[in-house]
């Protein structure tokens, strides 16, 4: 008979297979009524992708809705896109003609890195900045914290991706201000996307290694002798770690869904990116691709959350609880 962890987990991979699926059904069904419903001629944006806006005309957009059958009803569209998700087939870009799992794949690697690279550096930035303040609580360390949570959590990303083009590339020459191919050039778009979600870790962070050190285990581990940094490494740290996992974990997701503004200012090549093109050039396919990855990501941070918890916190008794 299974032990009540397996069955626990196998119930919730379970779960959430089958949030896959039904999600894959709505964001694909969303998407395809989405870019019908666009005001103009579908064939002629979808030429105009091709072969460039002023070499379209009436015959090459005819010659376009007759390639890919783009006259066809709305439910025979939708049913024949079902049955190639079935399949786990995404079909081909009708811009570029190649296949949207191979185009979406390197979207795809390109946000993942650029959200790692940002989860890195806010947690380099913002683990010390949260140790420094629950050590100094009241502090010109802890007040400055707050004011600059505020201020970066308040400010919307074009104008801090803005500020740091200006600084850094214009100004200091630095880094290179866009693109994907030079040295260096995930820097500036992962620290915009960096910054913020330090500044909330740090906060997070400080208040959870405060009630932590309220626990009744830290302070029984204080009257056995050991020191505060002692005390903290052995008890506190894996309590106050929960509420920060967590939060980055939502987090991961905002940054992974949310960097549509980030990857077009820096010019990214990122499924963000690939989704706003798709959606300027009418590839129903690549934006019904690029918004199922999304939505997927969504359902593997939090099924890599849970997992987390779970180590941290074994004494978890129902997983999933970020859903």
């Amino acid at each position: 008979m299974m032990n009540t962890p397996y069955r626990r987990w196998t119930a919730l991979l379970l779960r959430r297979v089958g949030q896959a699926v039904a999600l894959a059904l709505v964001v694909g069904t969303l998407s395809f009524a989405m870019m019908r419903s666009l005001p103009g001629d579908m064939a002629t944006r979808v030429a105009a992708g091709r072969y460039g806006y002023d070499l379209v005309s009436a015959a090459a957009a005819a010659q376009v809705r007759q390639e890919l059958h783009l006259d066809q009803a709305w439910p025979q569209a939708l049913l024949g896109w079902w049955q190639q998700l079935l399949s786990l087939d995404l079909g081909q870009s009708l811009v570029t003609g190649e296949p949207v799992w191979e185009e979406v794949a390197g979207h795809l690697g390109a946000t993942l890195h650029l959200t790692g690279a940002a989860l890195l550096l806010a947690l380099l930035m913002g683990l010390p900045a949260a140790w420094w303040s629950a050590n100094h609580p009241g502090g010109w360390a802890d007040r400055a914290l707050s004011a600059v949570t505020v201020v970066l959590r308040g400010t919307p990303a074009f104008l801090v991706a803005v500020l740091l083009m200006l600084l850094a590339a214009v100004q200091l020459g630095m880094l290179p201000a866009a693109g994907s191919h030079q040295e260096g050039a995930w820097l500036l778009p992962a620290l915009t996307l960096a910054l913020p979600l330090a500044a909330g870790c740090a906060r997070v962070g400080a208040q959870a290694l405060r009630e932590a050190r309220q626990l009744p285990s830290h302070r029984f581990a204080r009257t056995k002798g050991l020191d505060d940094d002692q005390a903290d490494w052995r008890h506190a740290l894996r309590h106050a770690a929960l509420p920060v996992v967590a939060y980055m974990g939502v987090q991961a997701v905002v940054l992974a869904e949310g960097a549509v503004v980030v990857e077009s200012l820096f010019a990214w090549p990122g499924i963000g990116h690939a989704l706003v093109h798709g959606v300027f050039g009418r590839d129903v396919p690549v934006v019904q691709g690029a918004a199922l990855c999304m939505g997927l990501l969504f359902i593997t941070f939090n099924l890599v959350l849970d997992a987390l918890q779970a180590v941290l916190d074994p004494r978890q008794v129902q997983p999933g609880v970020s859903a």
